[in-house]
């Protein structure tokens, strides 16, 4: 009878689920010779299969892998509360933020920062990861001093504090925000050496807990002439966007939490706006200041910026919605396949419109699609995890993916959208994003 202390590496092979393309090791007669050292150089890659014991003589050997005692093992590690708040692995330092490629802006006070999707799994993006958009700086805000105005076209004028606005009964709703500039690096021409933190970063996903901003407007009154609100920040910028009244009375939250914790200062600490599906720069950060009036208050990003040339040279206003969207994060820009064999197709799709409905990716630049797989949970104006399994043959492949949004709504190719808008409008590319794996394995932007 085996011993049941004792792992039985015969079993550790994963099962492939139906329908996958996986290697099989017992059709190898090389599959018996594999070292630890000598796996990828075998060119099994991604394959599932078991690793032979090593012995202690082999000086290829290395002390810490089994079947000896890692160094880890062979004493106490790090007491409780040491740091008193938690911190990645230090062996996940490269795991950060970034400033998108290329020029630097004028500034590091109107600047922006990327999430490392490439390094992400599920659909949450930890709150120090978060995307970053900043207009002027982030401001050091005391809670306690902090007011919200409520004031226009309504019926009592009210100032509410921090403890006002918590003692309302509460939401927690998943939803994705993405700045409306997100893949404009790609809009023109694609860049090669971009990864999906360049292209797709100005993306993230969050558990996001408040009030309903329609619970706080009917303590004050609304006049029945209101029909757009002024959201405006406390950041020396005082950013400031209308909105129209449906989305206030539909699904805004005056949101003071993010994953559990307070927000941070980037976020908008102690108090910010958001609108599920919109644009990331009108869930106005630092809220300090909403009005009620008949008609858009035409501030200064919603005129010279955040609006979008049309073929005959119009400009467009208030593109709020962000349309279906998806993006294959492995393999992506920057990666390497090791060796020909069993991988997973991963990626993201989301909309601003609803839930996510279909996922199609495309392993051969777009000739053919196959339905990924929707990872559960699907939520509305939220991120949905997809995947698909694929073998890879060894030869140069375009992967992409599209997806199709509960609306009908079915992501673009970058040729469509150009010809619904003027080359010079970035904002809102949400192009079908491509990925060209060589025959070396090495993957690069393909636009």
């Amino acid at each position: 009878m085996p011993d049941p202390r004792k792992p039985d590496l015969k079993s550790s092979q994963p099962h492939a689920p139906e329908g996958a393309d996986y290697f099989d090791p017992a059709a190898s007669a090389s599959a018996q010779k594999i070292t630890r050292r000598g796996l990828i150089g075998a060119g099994m890659g991604a394959a599932a299969i078991a690793i032979p014991i090593v012995s202690r003589a082999d000086p290829t050997s290395d002390a810490n892998l089994p079947p000896d005692i890692p160094q880890w093992q062979r004493a106490p590690g790090a007491p409780v509360l040491s740091p008193p708040y938690g911190l990645p692995s230090p062996h996940e330092t490269k795991v950060v933020r970034r400033p998108r490629p290329g020029k630097p802006p004028p500034t590091d006070l109107a600047a922006l920062s990327n999430t490392p999707l490439q390094d992400l799994t599920g659909i949450v993006t930890p709150n120090g990861l978060h995307y970053e958009r900043h207009h002027s700086g982030v401001p050091n805000i005391d809670p306690e001093q902090h007011r919200l105005l409520i004031h226009g076209l309504v019926e009592r004028p009210m100032i509410f504090t921090m403890d006002d606005l918590t003692r309302f009964p509460s939401v927690s709703r998943f939803h994705f925000l993405e700045c409306s500039g997100n893949s404009s690096p790609t809009w023109t021409e694609p860049k090669p050496e971009l990864n999906v933190q360049d292209t797709h970063g100005l993306l993230s996903c969050a558990e996001w807990t408040g009030v309903p901003l329609a619970t706080i407007l009917a303590e004050t009154g609304i006049s029945a002439q209101a029909s757009w609100f002024l959201a405006e920040g406390a950041d020396a910028a005082a950013m400031t966007r209308s909105i129209p009244m449906e989305k206030a009375l539909d699904d805004a939250i005056l949101a003071y939490a993010q994953n559990g914790e307070k927000l941070r200062p980037e976020q908008g600490y102690p108090l910010r706006l958001l609108l599920p599906g919109y644009e990331g720069n009108t869930s106005v950060k630092w809220l300090r200041r909403i009005k009620l009036g008949t008609a858009p208050f035409e501030t200064r990003e919603e005129t010279s910026k955040y609006s979008m040339v049309m073929p005959d040279h119009t400009v467009r206003q208030f593109n709020f919605v962000m349309e279906a969207k998806s993006v294959i994060t492995f393999p992506s820009g920057g990666h390497r396949l090791a060796a020909p064999g069993f991988y997973e197709i991963s990626g993201l799709a989301w909309s601003g419109v609803g839930k996510v409905a279909r996922v199609e990716v495309s392993t051969d630049a777009g000739t053919s699609w196959r339905d990924a797989v929707l990872q559960e949970p699907i939520m509305t104006k939220c991120l949905t995890r997809f995947r698909l399994p694929w073998r890879w043959e060894g030869s140069e492949a375009v992967i992409a993916s599209r997806v199709t949004d509960s609306s009908g709504y079915v992501q673009p190719s970058r040729e469509a959208l150009l010809k619904l808008r003027d080359v010079r409008s970035y904002y809102h590319n949400n192009a079908i994003q491509s990925w060209r794996i060589a025959s070396s394995g090495q993957v690069t932007n393909a636009g």
